[in-house]
């Protein structure tokens, strides 16, 4: 089964240490960039279909039994989500993880997909880790502990959100015109585009780690699994942003995701929900 929704807000207060989580987390992006860049861009790599007609990669499969064989060895009392693996376990402290998000860009050899890993305690995404190795990039968070990247020189740089505060001076990501109107949310996506300075469709994890960067204001997306998403809660909401289900739910199992920086989180959730006339 999925992690269970939070009866929290994220925002609740949380005064438990995670330093040694954030760590383990590291270590365990350590791990999996090790596996999964081994075989990337592979002449040989093996893809076959899943039931729901998305891709999974060989790299797939390995790179989340590494992660599973570090926890099992480090934190054997947690429980572990996996996009590739299932459920194991209490759910009460959760390591949910997406071993490669975009499995479409790294089965072409685009080098534009990420490992995500986090831990939920009680429901709520505590520490996130999202690595992509193959463009040499690494972001990192905790509840308390900031959000955090990595520099070229190799320092680490705490990340902040932008301070706009007009939705016309905004820069969106929406991920894909398709992906809105399968989800019946067309009209709203064409309001954003005109609303917006800019609009783009990022794709994936990145523009998430952009907004927390203080590049993007905006990005939503639909039809998410709790497992492509949790690792970017921690990661936006640390950096000083917002993240919420697409309805404003403070939620990751709603399968829509809308984060913000903060300041327009509002505006945009009207923006998107106008009241409806009698």
């Amino acid at each position: 089964m999925p992690p269970a929704s939070p009866t929290s807000p994220w925002s609740t207060p949380f005064d438990g240490d995670l330093a040694e989580d954030l760590a383990l987390a590291l270590r365990l992006a350590d791990a999996a960039d090790a596996v999964s860049m081994a075989r990337f861009d592979s002449p040989d790599l093996d893809v076959q279909t899943k039931a729901d007609a998305t891709h999974v990669t060989e790299a797939d499969l390995a790179t989340e039994r590494a992660i599973r064989s570090l926890l099992e060895l480090e934190r054997p009392g947690d429980g572990v989500f996996g996009e590739e693996y299932g459920t194991s376990g209490d759910a009460a402290r959760q390591w949910i993880i997406d071993p490669i998000d975009g499995t479409a860009n790294y089965l072409k050899g685009i080098p534009m997909w990420t490992t995500l890993i986090a831990l939920a305690v009680d429901g709520v995404p505590r520490v996130g880790v999202a690595s992509q190795p193959a463009i040499g990039r690494r972001w990192w968070a905790a509840t308390g502990l900031g959000a955090w990247t990595d520099s070229p020189d190799g320092a680490a740089r705490r990340l902040s959100v932008s301070p706009v505060d007009r939705i016309d001076r905004a820069s969106a990501s929406f991920q894909s015109i398709s992906q809105w109107d399968d989800a019946g949310h067309l009209d709203a996506l064409l309001r954003l585009s005109r609303a917006v300075w800019r609009d783009r469709g990022y794709g994936d994890a990145w523009p998430y780690m952009l907004l927390a960067e203080g590049r993007l204001e905006f990005v939503a997306e639909f039809d998410v699994k709790e497992y492509d998403i949790a690792a970017l809660v921690p990661i936006v909401t640390e950096a000083g942003g917002r993240f919420t289900a697409f309805d404003g739910t403070d939620s990751i199992a709603e399968r829509s995701s809308l984060a913000t920086n903060g300041i327009l989180h509002d505006d945009f959730l009207r923006l998107l929900h106008p009241p409806t006339t009698p």
